[in-house]
């Protein structure tokens, strides 16, 4: 037989199985009807609203069993109740933040006084202890009462902590489905767990406003103590809170407060906490608050953990983790005392530095001082900025412009013109607006080249002012510390350290026939000078005509393999003088590729995260190192680069700083002192700071302090000294072929000319430099973190 003839039978055969099983439902359905017809009428109907009941109870039963999986299981039941928040440790294991949900501290419920728990049965379930998680007599009196229009809740302790719990799982819809979902799991709640530890979870999720969750918290914020010393009064305050948090608040409204204070009071006396006297005496009592807001744990966030704390949010929800509640411990690379030593460094050169701004662009002259301590000195005699005001007229008006303040006004019909008028007559924005604009700005990381660690991050010079991180998220343009990868271009291209280039300005002319002539500030000397000389002195000549017997096109893929790998960069040849924008971040990385021999590995700042028993969940340890320069070139370049230290832009470190340690690096600084940069190399430590104002168009007045050389560099040599001094690095380390240096002789003296370059490029219908826009009245929104690639052992690589 063929399957057509198969399929045939079958289905006839199908036909008739499907017409007896019809005929059976018929007959039964006949027998069913005239039985129900033979009854008396009143019988009949009994007994059909019998069946409709049974049935409606079969539905409603095959609808719990459906809903049942939908809500948390037991072992959801069992993590919350010891949940615990993540918390971001340090490398040496000292807490630096945590994923805490508001201001909460969990004791245990001999902690909290008796009285918080007569309140709170007496108000909120006084059948606690019969019921198990759903109280139906209650469920029934609440509906009657709400059917005589008197409002009334039915839920339990229970069904509350289940609403507390798993606020998202159950939601917050005023349904049947959503009540059946908190029927369920608080019986999921009472099978799990005893009464006594239902009340310690319930007090200690409760929220009671300003970010506070648990009963603890709570006493603290509105009582000033512990909940194991709070009175009568006290308590039943607190627990009066929980029918309506916002409208019993007792601190904006104290009279509703103490009203529902005695109610609870009443329903206390009902169940025997105290007698009908000692009620009475307490119902008289004021409120007596001692309201203080607690101070919010993770308010010490800076820059470094808010960066891990965004990246862990979205590791988290990849890999299906409840940052708030699984008590994970995230083991940061970051080293807690380099960390603040970074920031003091920060602090204190930055402030100099400010100083040095506010001094300078005040009068119409120069102070021309080569020591901070001067302009500290006459800070307080002077209006900080006075004269930049008066002689940028046109850029004041144009931050104006620019304001969220005129945006407005214009869109809202106020003629152009007039909002300017207006605007630049209110005091209170232009003191604003100007501060903002004057405000000098730094960022500071450092990393271990071995391992590509990130030690210390500072990205801005207070957190609590500036969010915008300068370390990852502001692209400037680089100066001369992008000078050592054209050098390192052309040490593998096989140019010699000595290979002579002639210190003159020079027309280099393109095959497309466009010619570039490239100057320097501290001028030319004619003579033949070997290329080491080019990036020691920072000769924008020299360097120039290195990048046209190299090219720019590996200039620009060299700069990505050592660690550029995020920022767009221009393959045109004023790259090789840093016109391309990149963050402070990517030039660190490309250093520590140069000081661990030409190997780049990623950014690290996630060591490991472990669960609560110390299991550890992911690693990020040890990574595989890309081969980026060969040994031979990086030994060579880092020779170079002592050059700068030891007799070049950088000498500060020797002279300044009485640094003696085997360290190489280089200065940077762009067109007319917008941005200054100082990268500093140690065989265990890379260390780079950038300083300049949010705004490039706001500038260092002064060429000596607006130069990298003289002014970044006192955030890097400050920090080195002290990681030296401190022993967390070692005087003694060196690199292939180094050697310690015998301490310079400090000098002390006045501005001379310097031989750091400020970018000073002549084009003529040359390769365009790159300049970015001016920056907006506010830095942009801060960019998605840096995509990684992934780890080989983990889903998602803490690449920065």
């Amino acid at each position: 037989m063929d399957d057509h003839n198969d399929g045939s039978r079958w289905d006839g055969s199908e036909r008739r199985l499907l017409g007896r099983a019809g005929a059976r439902a018929r007959a039964a359905y006949a027998r069913t009807h005239g039985h129900l017809m033979r009854q008396p009428p009143l019988r009949r109907a009994l007994l059909v609203a019998g069946g409709a009941v049974l049935l409606l109870i079969g539905l409603f039963a095959v609808y719990i069993a459906l809903l049942f999986p939908l809500t948390p299981a037991i072992k959801d039941v069992k993590q919350a109740r010891v949940a615990r928040p993540t918390v971001v440790q340090s490398a040496d294991g000292r807490e630096l933040a945590s994923f805490e949900q508001g201001i909460q501290e969990k004791i245990p419920l001999s902690q909290v006084s008796p009285h918080v728990v007569a309140a709170l049965i007496a108000t909120e379930d006084r059948r606690f202890y019969d019921h198990h998680g759903v109280d139906f007599t209650r469920i029934a009196g609440a509906f009657v009462a709400n059917l005589k229009g008197d409002a009334q809740g039915g839920s339990t302790i229970t069904q509350q902590l289940a609403r507390n719990m798993f606020r998202d799982e159950i939601g917050r819809a005023r349904n049947v489905n959503r009540k059946l979902k908190e029927l369920i799991t608080a019986f999921k709640i009472e099978n799990t767990y005893s009464k006594t530890e239902i009340l310690e979870a319930y007090l200690n999720t409760v929220p009671f406003l300003y970010n506070t969750y648990g009963i603890e918290a709570a006493a603290r914020t509105y009582f000033g103590k512990p909940a194991a010393k709070l009175d009568e009064n006290e308590a039943a305050t607190l627990v009066g809170m929980l029918k309506g948090t916002a409208y019993y608040n007792p601190v904006t409204n104290p009279e509703r407060s103490l009203a529902r204070r005695n109610v609870v009071l009443a329903q206390m006396l009902k169940t025997g906490a105290f007698d009908e006297k000692r009620y009475r005496q307490l119902a008289r009592r004021p409120l007596r608050l001692h309201f203080a807001r607690l101070a919010e744990k993770n308010g010490k966030d800076d820059h470094f953990t808010a960066y891990v704390r965004k990246w862990l949010v979205e590791w988290a929800n990849k890999n299906d983790v409840d940052l708030q509640q699984d008590g994970l411990v995230v083991q940061t690379t970051l080293d807690y005392d380099l960390q603040q030593t970074a920031q003091r460094a920060v602090e204190r050169q930055a402030d100099a530095l400010q100083a040095i701004a506010d001094v300078d662009w005040a009068n119409p002259w120069q102070v021309n001082a080569s020591q901070p301590q001067t302009y500290a000195d006459m800070r307080d005699r002077v209006t900080p900025f006075a004269y930049f005001w008066q002689s940028h007229g046109d850029l004041l008006d144009a931050f104006v412009r620019e304001s969220a303040d005129y945006r407005k006004a214009v869109d809202g019909g106020e003629a152009p013109a007039a909002a300017l008028t207006r605007l630049k007559g209110e005091r209170d924005f232009m003191r604003q607006l100007k501060a903002s604009k004057a405000h000098l700005e730094a960022g500071f990381v450092a990393m271990d080249p071995a391992s590509g660690e990130v030690k210390a991050w500072v990205g801005s010079r207070n957190f609590q002012r500036e969010q915008y991180d300068h370390v990852y998220q502001a692209a400037r343009q680089p100066g001369s510390t992008f000078k050592p990868i054209v050098y390192a271009a052309a040490l593998e291209k096989g140019i010699a350290p000595d290979h002579p280039y002639l210190d003159a300005v020079s027309t280099i002319r393109f095959a497309d026939g466009t010619v570039w002539r490239p100057t320097d500030m501290s001028g030319t000397s004619g003579r033949q000078v070997p290329m080491r000389d080019g990036l020691v002195y920072s000769k924008n000549t020299i360097t120039a005509q290195v990048i046209r017997d190299i090219g720019a096109a590996p200039i620009a893929k060299l700069a990505r393999d050592l660690g550029v790998r995020q920022s767009k960069l221009s393959a045109v040849p004023s790259i090789g003088l840093g016109t391309s924008p990149v963050t402070l971040l990517e030039m660190v990385t490309a250093y520590s590729s140069i000081a661990a021999q030409g190997e780049y590995r990623h950014p690290v700042f996630v060591r490991r995260i472990v669960d609560r028993e110390g299991q550890v969940v992911a690693d990020f340890g040890a990574q595989k190192p890309e081969r980026v320069l060969s040994q031979d070139v990086a030994a060579t370049l880092l020779d170079l680069m002592r050059g700068v230290i030891n007799r070049g832009t950088g000498t500060a470190i020797r002279t300044r700083f009485g640094i003696t340690a085997d360290v190489a690096g280089k200065t940077g600084t762009t067109q007319n002192n917008a941005d200054g940069w100082f990268i500093m190399m140690h065989p265990n430590l890379v260390a780079g700071a950038w300083v300049g104002f949010n705004d490039n168009r706001v500038t260092m007045r002064s060429n000596y302090w607006g130069q990298g050389g003289h002014s970044a560099i006192l955030l890097v040599g400050d920090f080195f000294k002290a990681a030296l001094d401190g022993g967390k690095i070692s005087a003694d380390t060196l690199f292939p072929g180094g050697r310690k240096i015998e301490p310079a002789v400090r000098r002390v003296e006045e501005p001379v000319e310097d031989m750091e370059e400020g970018n000073d490029l002549e084009q003529e219908g040359g390769p365009p430099p790159d300049t970015p826009q001016p920056e907006q009245e506010r830095p942009p929104e801060p960019p998605e973190p840096p995509q990684a690639p992934r780890d080989e052992t983990n889903s998602l690589s803490n690449d920065a």
